[in-house]
């Protein structure tokens, strides 16, 4: 990424999130730092994979209403970058790593899509919009980053309308042998190892393998999601476990 980033056009600024907290601050800081390569390694550790999974999610929101789109966690835009293909009304993206958003904004600007979508810098769990006001939410390896998980699910509860739909892709854990104990070793050996040397960063890997290996997945989610006030939740495995997709109706 050469060209400058008009951030002007991205809403909010990082000055402005003066009640994030210090650990917040931390994975703000750490996601700030990996942006540039962020995609690029999504890809790269996924072989692919996660393309067809975003794919599929997007695929499922064309049975519900979608005029108007919020992606939470939007990082470089993958999510929105497809969702826009639905052609809705409106797509915004959250995230709170303002260096993501710039990287997002600079793909939207050379694919000339930056007219179709909205940017904003905003926490999870402390949306900044009315209630009632979005047909759909998608995220997409987000929610793992909530600090209050519960909080955060609430927040996506309260700006969807009546009907609307919450659509999260995440990653989850396979039960099968041998799937299981090769995604194990890749996890938390491969994964870390790759993401440090190509992204710079110490941490930022290790924290990958940390969230996955302790965020509840599969009816354990479901039930928190039901918890959050949805009326009913649903889980589709996409290869063989490796992530998962949850269909929550308000």
């Amino acid at each position: 990424m050469t060209e400058p980033v008009d951030d002007q056009n991205i809403l909010n600024s990082k000055n402005k999130l003066t009640n994030t907290s210090q650990k917040k601050r931390e994975v703000m800081e750490m996601f700030d730092s990996i942006a540039r390569k962020y995609e690029f390694l999504n890809h790269f550790l996924s072989f692919g994979i996660d393309r067809g999974w975003r794919k599929k999610a997007i695929k499922i929101m064309e049975g519900y209403p979608h005029k108007r789109i919020l992606d939470i966690a939007t990082g470089t835009g993958d999510m929105t970058r497809m969702a826009a293909r639905l052609k809705p009304e409106e797509i915004i993206g959250i995230d709170i790593s303002l260096e993501m958003l710039k990287v997002q904004q600079h793909i939207l600007q050379k694919k000339h899509m930056d007219h179709l979508i909205r940017l904003q810098q905003a926490e999870s769990e402390d949306l900044p919009f009315e209630s009632n006001s979005f047909d759909a939410t998608t995220t997409a390896f987000g929610v793992r980053n909530f600090e209050n998980l519960e909080k955060g699910l609430s927040e996506i509860h309260r700006v969807l309308r009546p009907g609307g739909v919450c659509i999260i892709l995440e990653f989850s854990k396979p039960s099968k042998f041998p799937v299981r104990q090769f995604y194990n070793l890749y996890l938390n050996y491969f994964v870390p190892m790759v993401g440090r040397t190509i992204s710079k960063n110490k941490s930022a890997y290790s924290y990958l393998s940390d969230t996955i290996n302790s965020f509840p997945y599969g009816d354990d989610f479901v039930n928190i999601l039901l918890k959050t006030g949805f009326t009913k939740s649903t889980c589709q495995p996409v290869s063989g476990g490796i992530a998962s997709i949850y269909i929550s109706e308000k």
